[in-house]
């Protein structure tokens, strides 16, 4: 039986475990990708291993959230990263590059190799034929190292395209009509593979987009052939030299199918709340809007902000509506600079913003209050944009430009106006200058620490007895922003622990910090719900509950990247064997569970007793040998020193 390109690339870099599902496999790393919101942790952590040069084929660290300047905090520790980056043996990107995942697929990315990045849309890279994945910062520390990742086998489901994209319809209604199907869930445990006929019409930029929101869908990673749309834009980018061809056997064999027919995909949107509330646009139309956000890492190509100054070319938006242009790497705006689209989006009266992450991550552009905004985002949690009572809705550039000139949700299909047809040009303005190489091996370089960069914070080791209160009990989905914000407040504290702990769980509960400090020495539990973490990747959602006693998570479920988060630092993270038991418990219960360091060890069923109400439920683990070692050792860092 011939193999899928998920096969290909897990066998030419599998070297512990076997492609069985479920079972847990290691991997080697070729490339690392950090970003400045949880990278300087993971700089931090590499230090702390001792390891003088990353032992990877190419490691890279990119500023693209935390761009504002408000106070010292960001520069200061730009300044630290780009210092340990030329220690370290690391590229920098600098601040105002561009986001990370498409400035590492127009310099770095290659395909056939695989990709750890402390970033849950790292999967990006599916689109250059690459096995991407989104992990915790000291994973990534690990494999900058030379460690291998961990990963148990996914599932891999292959997704057939057929036909042709119609007018008015692009990357972005393809991966929202994923999520229509499928919610925020749904690909949770499985690779989704694409392939088909339907390729034909979607640029490498196209399954970017595609690949970018599979993190939505809480798959393992997404992942595209290597063809000639990979080598076209190879070529663009003058790298023809990295091509390498890699698509599926014509017998190859997938775990699950699925097929969707490009030429009966509509304009979609996802409502308020989650990328998973998608509905056609026509459902909404009508409804007055005050913002249309155009870019970042999910809509980050040439065509995105090109295609939106031609819908717009010689008007006006209208006059409630601000129009931001968020491009997503320094290249692609010099490239629309030089092809005249900025001076019909500026003239039209555009919002400039500089390249990166910025509104996407609540970093500036926030709406205002109780008014609609479309963006062509990846996310759009309860308040991620900044504003608390935000109402953000997710959808394709063709359908915010459109919205943007009418002032109201409308289906780009009604524009009075032809289908602008777009031909990208072939030579591309290359800028790779502001990717900085590293110091030569052996070259002295000192690390800059400003005052914001606090040490690790030590961690002990779990204790044979748990007992405390359920702190905090949560629904379904919990997100990593719900359990640690982002935004301008908060991100500038991201190498500096004890700061930033004082946020957590902060849009939740506003007492939980303060609730928290009287058991950060004995120990505490939060019952969660399904899915339980989803979202970022960021580890600062594990360590800082960490730091503030958190010991142990019982959920319905969790979402792979933080359930990996939580036992890289020594949290121990329970599903309940009867979810109805998650009814039976209240806040502030006290919880325990005796021997727990040798029932972990002997088995995967625990017994939680609930001392408030004289109950007893039953939980599971599903840790592996490995994972367990370091839950009982407090944490992977104290593991391998």
């Amino acid at each position: 039986m011939g193999k899928n390109v998920t096969q290909k690339l897990i066998g030419s870099h599998i070297i512990s475990g076997q492609m069985k599902k479920g079972e847990e496999i290691g991997l080697r790393i070729d490339q690392t990708l950090t970003q400045d919101a949880t990278g300087t942790l993971v700089m931090l952590e590499f230090e702390a291993m001792k390891v003088p040069r990353v032992r990877t084929e190419v490691s890279a660290q990119y500023v693209d959230h935390n761009l504002l300047q408000m106070d010292h905090k960001n520069p200061d520790d730009h300044l630290f990263l780009a210092s340990a980056c030329k220690k370290f043996g690391v590229w920098f990107s600098r601040p105002g590059n561009g986001v990370s995942h498409p400035v590492h697929m127009e310099n770095l990315g290659v395909p056939g190799k695989t990709l750890l990045g402390s970033d849950s849309h790292t999967c990006s890279a599916g689109s250059l034929g690459m096995l991407a994945f989104g992990a915790g910062g000291l994973e990534v520390a690990m494999a900058m190292a030379g460690e291998p990742f961990f990963v148990r086998m996914p599932e891999i489901m292959g997704v057939r395209l057929t036909g042709k994209l119609p007018e008015w319809v692009s990357a972005k209604d393809v991966i929202l009509e994923m999520l229509r199907r499928h919610g925020v869930s749904g690909g949770k445990g499985k690779i989704i593979e694409y392939y088909g006929p339907g390729l034909e019409c979607l640029t490498a930029m196209d399954r970017h987009v595609i690949a970018n929101m599979g993190a939505e869908l809480g798959a393992t990673t997404s992942v595209f052939p290597s063809d000639n749309a990979v080598k076209t834009f190879l070529d663009m980018h003058e790298r023809s030299g990295v091509f390498t061809e890699i698509i599926a056997d014509s017998d190859a064999f997938y775990d699950i199918n699925e097929q969707i027919d490009l030429s009966s995909v509509e304009p979609l949107i996802a409502l308020p709340g989650s990328p998973g509330n998608v509905v056609p646009v026509t459902e909404v139309a009508g409804r007055e809007i005050y913002q249309s956000y155009i870019g970042s890492s999910a809509n980050p190509g040439f065509r995105d902000l090109a295609i939106v100054a031609i819908i717009v070319d010689e008007k006006l938006v209208h006059e409630r509506v601000s129009l931001d242009i968020n491009p997503a790497s320094r290249q692609i705006l010099e490239h629309i600079t030089s092809e005249g689209y900025l001076q019909k989006l500026i003239h039209a009266g555009a919002r400039i913003h500089q390249a990166g992450c910025n509104g996407c991550i609540g970093m500036g552009q926030a709406p205002a209050t109780g008014k609609i905004s479309l963006r062509t985002v990846p996310r759009n949690f309860p308040g991620r944009s900044g504003t608390k009572d935000d109402q953000v809705y997710l959808c394709s550039p063709e359908t915010a430009a459109a919205s943007a000139l009418t002032g109201v949700i409308t289906d780009p299909r009604t524009l009075d106006i032809t289908y602008p047809v777009l031909q990208e040009p072939a030579n591309l303005r290359v800028h790779n200058e502001m990717l900085i190489s590293p110091a030569r091996e052996g070259e002295d370089v000192e690390i800059e620490k400003g005052p914001n960069i606090k040490p690790l914070p030590s961690l002990s080791e779990l204790p044979e007895r748990l007992e405390g209160p359920a702190l905090l009990k949560v629904g379904d989905d919990i997100t990593t922003d719900d359990i640690m914000p982002a935004g301008t407040k908060v991100l500038p504290f991201r190498s500096n622990i004890p700061e930033i702990s004082k946020f957590t769980f902060q849009r939740i509960d506003e007492t939980y910090y303060e609730r928290s400090l009287t058991y950060q020495q004995s120990g505490s539990f939060i019952i969660g719900g399904i899915n339980y973490g989803q979202g970022s990747s960021r580890e600062h959602a594990a360590l800082g509950p960490r730091y503030l006693g958190l010991r142990a998570v019982i959920a319905k479920s969790f979402a792979r990247i933080h359930w990996q988060n939580l036992c890289n630092f020594g949290i121990l993270p329970l599903t309940f064997e009867n979810p109805g038991d998650w009814d039976k418990i209240e806040q502030g219960d006290i919880l325990s569970i005796e021997n727990v360091r040798d029932v972990i060890q002997s088995g995967h069923t625990l017994e939680v007793f609930n001392k408030t109400r004289n109950e007893q439920y039953a939980a599971e683990h599903a840790m592996s040998a490995r994972q367990i070692e370091m839950v009982l050792k407090g944490s992977l860092i104290n593991l391998v020193q």
